[in-house]
């Protein structure tokens, strides 16, 4: 069971309203004290879609009518909502929070949720953690109420209905949703309403009811959202990336800047987050390195190993020639590693007459990583054999350091070099349809043939074709040939004598 922290907002879109249009002698921002609302158009009718603090004082509702509303408050200053940018503030405030946790899905529209475990030891603990959380939105203008349970449910509960702040105990979150309204538990606002005309005011009332007649009674929602709230039953959340309990985390007393700063903390935080995998027997094959920023942009750097690792030397020097394109701006106040891909690994003997030495990675592997990284994964590979008899298909890229799983058969020889594309010859002569050829042009050079072995019939792969479209007149015979000056070729006919088409010859490739 992890522990959630969910983030909540009652006014998400009237402060980021507010950060869209800062005050300006135009007048078009109002100050905080002027009542505001955002409409939008619904059925033809313009309704209040949020309020501030000081409208909703005065009476005002989200869902109003906006003459009603002025009419109420003559004073009240209108402005469009706009629910997409809200959207994309939401999610660029879920990336900003990868800073406290890689663990992040928003939950629209104006809140989201952060799987802290394991994580919060860096803040010396879940309510220092909070309060640093807290006290960055509020810096940014961004009023949140926030809460920490075991469970999503009963995080989001408590944040919406609960004390702000509130820290339910692990395993304990029963008694603080105790007291709490039905709608706590994020049932439709007709199953929530309909439930507190029954007189069950409490979530504590419904935890009470036997299971078969309030599943029976409210719909097995109402019991599914229990259990989840509880932790008895699952919640999937969609993380804006993969949860990883790889993490490391280095804050900073002053922001940092300078590229020797950033090479220095590069080091220092693959030597924490390595320490942790060498620990558990474990290694990873990829590792983000993030750099937020002041001004809340996160500088991010990734790297892939071959092989699963956890040199922290190796990984900080992979990381380097990459640190030249991070814009540090204003500042970079915290760095965070995360690791991916984690695998288990075995432990490595070091030399017995330098044990005070870290042990250097061995074979390719660091040099396969370094061009990786440098070129691109894509570029770095080896040819590996492919289960196919027609040559094209019998080699397929695989990475540089990737296991033989299918070996060459030995019985059916293939050239060292095979073109991409059969390259077509002229002026060829055989004594028979059958036979190889004794002579042939290729590259305007003719080749008289000294030696010669074959064929081998190769035809199209029936089962890779549709039904009823397979074709009899597809079929190869290769010969291995040896021209008077030692070269091998291997050479190809299309197709065969007699019938609608002329066979053709091909050099499909060269031995040696």
């Amino acid at each position: 069971m992890g522990r959630i922290l969910c983030a909540w907002s009652p006014i998400w879109a009237i402060a980021n309203w507010r950060r869209r249009s800062p005050s300006a002698p135009s007048g078009d921002a109002p100050p905080l004290a002027t009542p505001l609302a955002l409409v939008e158009k619904a059925r033809g009718t313009r309704r209040l879609a949020a309020v501030d603090l000081a409208a909703h004082r005065l009476g005002l509702r989200v869902g109003q009518k906006a003459t009603d509303a002025l009419a109420l408050v003559p004073d009240l200053v209108i402005a469009p909502a706009e629910p997409e940018a809200d959207a994309r503030a939401l999610k660029a405030l879920v990336d900003w929070c990868v800073r406290f946790s890689p663990a992040v899905a928003a939950d629209p529209p104006d809140g989201l949720f952060l799987d802290i475990e394991g994580v919060a030891h860096l803040w010396d603990g879940e309510a220092t953690l909070m309060a640093d959380l807290r006290a960055r939105l509020s810096a940014n203008g961004l009023p949140f109420r926030l809460a920490l349970a075991d469970t999503a449910g009963a995080a989001w509960a408590l944040a919406h209905y609960g004390e702000d702040g509130a820290i339910a105990p692990p395993g304990r979150q029963d008694r603080l949703l105790a007291p709490l309204p039905p709608a706590a538990l994020r049932l439709a606002p007709q199953a929530a309403e309909q439930i507190e005309r029954l007189g069950l005011r409490r979530i504590g009332q419904l935890m009470d009811l036997p299971r078969g007649p309030l599943a029976q009674r409210f719909g097995q929602e109402t019991l599914d959202r229990l259990d989840q709230a509880l932790g008895r039953g699952r919640e999937a959340l969609v993380f804006r990336r993969p949860p990883s309990p790889w993490f490391a985390r280095l804050a900073f007393a002053e922001p940092i800047s300078a590229p020797e700063d950033l090479a220095r903390v590069s080091r220092d935080i693959a030597g924490v987050l390595c320490a942790r995998l060498e620990r558990e027997g474990k290694g990873a094959r990829r590792f983000e390195l993030a750099f937020h920023r002041l001004d809340g942009v996160a500088q991010t750097l990734e790297i892939g190993l071959s092989l699963a690792g956890r040199d922290p030397v190796r990984i900080a020097r992979l990381f380097a020639p990459r640190l030249e394109t991070v814009d540090p701006g204003f500042g970079i106040e915290v760095a965070t590693l995360t690791a991916a891909r984690v695998e288990t690994l075995s432990a490595r003997q070091t030399r017995l007459d330098r044990l005070d030495e870290t042990a250097p990675e061995e074979g390719l592997a660091p040099l396969v990583d370094r061009l990786a990284n440098r070129l691109g994964a894509d570029r770095v590979w080896k040819a590996g054999v492919a289960e196919s008899h027609l040559p094209e298909r019998a080699v397929v890229s695989r990475p540089a350091l990737a296991k033989v799983c299918v070996g060459w058969d030995p019985e059916r020889p293939r050239p060292l070099r095979l073109f991409r594309r059969p390259e077509p010859l002229d002026q060829v002569m055989a004594l028979t349809p059958d036979d190889p050829p004794r002579q042939f042009r290729w590259r305007k050079r003719l080749h008289r043939v000294a030696r010669a072995e074959g064929p081998e019939r190769l035809a199209a792969e029936w089962w890779r074709q549709e039904i009823g479209e397979v074709r009899t007149d597809e079929i190869r015979d290769y010969y291995r040939v040896e021209d008077q000056d030692g070269a091998r070729f291997w050479v190809f006919r299309d197709g065969l004598y007699g019938t609608d088409r002329t066979p053709q010859w091909w050099l499909h490739g060269v031995f040696g």
